[in-house]
């Protein structure tokens, strides 16, 4: 248990601290960041023009000046000959001006310009032209700048131990100056340890800044450039390929064509034996480094490009013998494949044959099969229409005989009430009972009572199944208290049967041609066809009868 422990703490201690993402993650955003590489330069030029647009023709020459300042800041590592042509012009406003600060800050953006494009000569004048002792504090730092990577893009082109001497001098002068709380400080101080090979410190110090910094920060892709480095330098594959290609990441989301990540991860993945990704990878920064117009960039870029491309053409050489042989084998496979075919048509015809044959019975059992079913579902229909007809006979048959004997008993006691007024002598009140129809209105308007309670028992759902067949607007209402109206009692009596108007018409007690004008209404109104109206109404409550 002591040794487990004691091993867990050296794994702890003596591995390196990387970020939570792997390595196969980091990859996957750099694959799709170099898909995407059009769309980010399309939005760097897009938020570029849109601030052209938003200039005034009423500027000062000082706010011009600024304004042309912001434009070389855009252009500086996306497009070099813009980023001259907006110096350029803020070179006049300050000669104009006569603005000593603003001529040599504009001069010192002008010789990393011209020593990146190649313009060595150039750059050396104006470097020699401006006065070190008459520059302020924040130009001194620029001038610092600007002697430093004219050294550096001047030993791309012709190395000597000598410019990278005076690379460290000009760093050592530029931390000197610099402010300490800065984040530009630190990474020239880190600078200073890893040209003095303390990666410890220097890897120390990166990774704190590194857990602090977002990636859309404009140095992002230099502090995970220089752990790169560090890890390059003691020769560890796995975080040296993670930090370059986060680096890269960040530098093709920015559309930052002056990046040195991409040659560095191809040489990566060269090594690793992935000629295709390196292959990539060096495409992409040649294509970036001439887009930009970094000559020293390119530089660099043709000499790994050129063993990176003869590989390839190599690798691709060998692709192709493969592919040759591959297409001589399914040429073989192929004539192989043709005789079988040939036969396997043969047999197929044969086949074919058979299952012709085969078919033909299938559909006279299927036209079998099809009657059975006819038959089948025309004796469920039958079943269900004698059960709904038995049904319907039992409960009519029950509330006949109660009806019966309800009348039977009201018939009586009106016969002992005339017998009692005979009795008395009370004609005329015989006279007024007969010759009032109040009795037979109210036993009508009870048979017609019982009628509704009696079939909506039957159809409970009748009124809105009935309603489902018109049109929306001329479904009907019932009133407060109301079963059935009228032309609901019409279709109630079609729904049992009694589809002949002159039944329907006796039993309401209304005109023949009152009824017709109901029925004739109602297949006006209805949402289906006028023909199948009531043959529809017939079938209402076929399936969901009450029993």
């Amino acid at each position: 248990m002591k040794n487990y422990l004691l091993f867990c703490l050296f794994v702890l201690v003596g591995s390196p601290v990387y970020s939570s993402d792997s390595t196969n993650t980091i990859l996957a955003k750099l694959n799709d960041a170099l898909k995407n590489k059009a769309h980010y330069v399309r939005l760097k030029e897009e938020r570029i023009l849109n601030f052209k647009k938003i200039k005034s023709d009423d500027l000062t020459q000082e706010q011009e000046y600024n304004y042309n300042k912001t434009l070389y800041t855009e252009y500086q590592k996306f497009n070099s000959d813009s980023a001259i042509f907006y110096v350029k012009k803020n070179l006049k406003i300050a000669t104009g001006l006569q603005n000593n600060e603003l001529l040599n800050l504009a001069n010192l953006q002008l010789v990393t310009l011209y020593s990146s494009s190649g313009k060595y000569r150039e750059s050396e004048a104006i470097l020699k032209s401006i006065d070190k002792k008459t520059l302020s504090k924040s130009l001194l730092q620029t001038y610092y700048i600007a002697y430093r990577e004219f050294f550096e893009h001047y030993a791309a082109n012709s190395y000597d131990i000598k410019y990278i001497q005076k690379i460290r001098e000009y760093r050592d002068s530029l931390v000197a100056v610099l402010d300490p709380n800065t984040l530009n400080y630190q990474i020239n101080k880190i600078q200073q340890l890893m040209s003095k090979k303390n990666y410890d410190i220097a890897e120390k110090q990166l990774l704190a800044i590194f857990d602090n910094i977002k990636e859309d920060n404009s140095q992002y892709a230099m502090v995970t450039y220089l752990l790169g480095s560090i890890y390059e330098a003691r020769h560890q594959l796995e975080p040296r390929k993670k930090y370059y290609a986060l680096s890269s990441t960040s530098d093709l989301k920015n559309a930052n064509k002056d990046n040195a990540s991409l040659q560095e991860l191809a040489l990566v993945f060269y090594e690793i034996g992935d000629v295709d990704m390196a292959y990539k990878l060096t495409q992409s920064a040649i294509e970036d480094a001439l887009y930009c117009n970094v000559q020293f960039r390119t530089l660099l870029m043709s000499e790994v490009y050129s063993i990176i491309n003869t590989v390839y053409l190599e690798k691709e050489a060998k692709r192709k013998t493969e592919l040759q042989l591959y297409l001589l084998c399914i040429s073989l496979l192929s004539a192989f494949l043709i005789v079988a075919v040939i036969y396997v048509y043969k047999q197929m015809k044969k086949v074919s044959r058979i299952r012709g044959e085969l078919y033909e019975t299938s559909q006279k059992l299927a036209e079998l099969n099809k009657d059975i079913t006819e038959t089948n579902n025309q004796l469920q229909e039958r079943n269900a229409q004698l059960s709904e007809s038995n049904h319907i006979k039992e409960e009519y048959i029950a509330h006949f005989f109660s009806l019966c004997s309800t009348y039977i008993n009201k018939l009586e006691n009106y016969r002992i009430i005339l017998n009692k007024k005979a009795t008395a002598k009370q004609f005329d009140e015989i006279y007024k009972m007969l010759k009032s129809t109040t009795l037979v209105d109210n036993e009508l308007e009870e048979l017609y009572k019982n009628f509704d309670i009696i079939f909506l028992n039957l159809y409970p759902t009748f009124v809105k199944d009935f309603n489902a067949l018109l049109i929306k607007e001329e479904q009907i209402v019932l009133k407060q208290g109301e079963l059935l109206n009228t032309e609901l009692r019409i279709f109630a009596l079609i729904r049992l049967g009694i589809t002949d108007s002159v039944k329907i018409a006796a039993f309401l007690r209304y005109s023949l041609s009152t009824i017709y004008n109901y029925r004739t209404r109602a297949r006006n109104k209805a949402a289906v066809s006028r023909n199948d109206f009531e043959e529809m109404v017939m079938k209402i409550g076929l399936i969901s009868l009450k029993v």
